[in-house]
């Protein structure tokens, strides 16, 4: 008897979101979220980076949970390169991060 086959699991993050564990409530930003946005506390405006200290690309996760808590806002579009984002932190996150 033939076994109808099972999808195999890529490594992309194109998936549907984690959900956190029951019960479990996250009311602040993540290691990941705090990080980002503190780097927008010294910047003029409180321009949020494209990159991170590494150089590598932000998490668009952790730019959207961002935006979806209001702690970050867009700012402006770049006709350059249409597909990024460019943020800046609402007064909601500098509270958040503690300034």
């Amino acid at each position: 008897m033939l076994r109808p086959s099972l999808p195999i699991p890529s490594n992309d993050d194109s998936g549907p979101p984690r959900v956190p564990r029951a019960g479990v409530v996250r009311r602040g930003p993540s290691k990941a979220q705090r990080a980002w946005l503190r780097r927008g506390l010294g910047q003029p405006g409180g321009k949020l980076p494209l990159f991170d200290r590494n150089g590598q690309s932000v998490s668009p996760r952790v730019v959207k949970a961002c935006l979806d808590k209001g702690w970050a806002e867009p700012w402006f579009s770049n006709p350059l390169k249409p597909d990024w984002l460019i943020c800046k932190l609402t007064e909601t996150g500098r509270t958040v991060v503690g300034n």
